[in-house]
């Protein structure tokens, strides 16, 4: 009965396709259609999501960049169909069998992250004064953020018993305010380095970037799906939020990590100040402070021992966090030392040959 509802659901969608069901397979938002012309996926998402997703994905196909699952046109030339408050898209079922390990899969899907913002690159204008806006604002917010963040260390030291996150609190405090001027630190030397410029680089960012979005075919090609958050924006918006998603888990130094940021650094290196502003985004310890503000808020809510699990898991992203930063670090200044040395070895090759 389930399967015959699951088949008479799917069917007016299908038959703007000229496609018929045989069967038909959940798998979330997505489901697998086995059809009397093969297999394929079909996709629901918010209308407000619109068809703006479909066109960045067909610019990217005009721009020759084709590691894209396709979407097919219904018969009569749409995209996407609209059926129960609800749009619905078709794609082809990819078997996503993996013949690679984890560290191929990875590598492959940040060449080709990098590789799709490399040909949807362009330079966009910014005044110096929304340069200056920007600035301003960010500084102000974390200004605002350190004083509660003082605010509350003093009324926890006030106490005669802390509770058990009051404690812990006050034992990472010290942490938690050396990454936020680390993070500063770098917001500085980007508005120094750039107040003068009037342009910025965009590409087309995936939005959501994530091995679950990456799927193989048959002959091991990797290909991105679900670009309804894809939009023009900085580079750094699709490395910023994958490499957090990626480092909320237990203590460990991610070389995994490190060794993505530059296997896609090395197919899209980011300028000077494009990596100063990455720097400055990803050291800001902001989960901790908000799980912090949650607990000052609202710690009579919920119980004591899930506040505290929730305020580790925060503190323990900031130190997965710092690790790689300083692995960056080190290997930003490893690479300016080998430079200065090329430099003046040609510098005294030069003086010599002069001789």
């Amino acid at each position: 009965m389930q399967e015959k509802n699951r088949l008479k659901q799917v069917a007016p969608i299908l038959r703007h396709y000229a496609v018929e069901a045989n069967f038909v397979e959940d798998f979330g938002r997505v489901q697998k259609i086995y059809s009397n012309k093969g297999i394929f996926a079909l996709k629901k998402i918010k209308t407000n999501h619109g068809a703006d997703f479909i066109r960045h994905v067909h610019n990217l196909y005009q721009k020759g960049y084709n590691r894209v699952v396709p979407i097919y046109p219904t018969a009569d030339g749409r995209y996407a169909v609209l059926h129960d408050h609800h749009l619905y898209y078709l794609m082809p079922w990819l078997a996503n069998e993996l013949k690679e390990d984890r560290t191929q899969r990875y590598q492959q899907m940040f060449r080709e992250l990098a590789r799709m913002h490399t040909l949807s690159v362009r330079e966009v204008k910014i005044t110096k004064e929304e340069r200056e806006e920007h600035y301003e604002n960010t500084l102000q917010q974390w200004e605002k953020e350190k004083e509660f963040l003082s605010g509350f260390i003093e009324q926890c030291e006030k106490r005669a018993y802390m509770s058990p996150t009051e404690l812990l609190f006050c034992l990472y405090y010290h942490d938690i305010t050396q990454a936020i001027k680390y993070a500063e630190d770098k917001l500085k030397a980007w508005y120094e380095k750039t107040k003068e410029e009037e342009k910025a680089r965009t590409v087309l960012i995936h939005g959501k970037v994530s091995p679950e979005h990456f799927l193989f075919d048959e002959r091991g090609y990797g290909y991105f799906l679900n670009f309804e958050n894809a939009k023009l924006s900085s580079p750094l918006h699709d490395m910023l939020p994958f490499l957090s998603r990626s480092l909320k888990t237990y203590p460990k130094r991610s070389e995994e990590a490190v060794d993505w940021f530059y296997t896609y650094l090395k197919y899209f290196p980011y300028k000077e100040d494009e990596l100063l502003l990455f720097q400055s985004y990803f050291a800001y310890p902001g989960p901790v402070i908000r799980a912090a503000e949650r607990y000052y808020k609202k710690k009579n809510s919920r119980g004591e021992r899930k506040m505290l699990q929730y305020f580790q898991n925060q503190f323990w992203l900031l130190k997965n966090t710092e690790y790689v930063i300083m692995r960056i670090e080190e290997t930003e200044r490893q690479k300016q030392e080998a430079a200065a040395a090329a430099a003046a070895q040609a510098q005294a090759e030069q003086e010599g040959a002069q001789n």
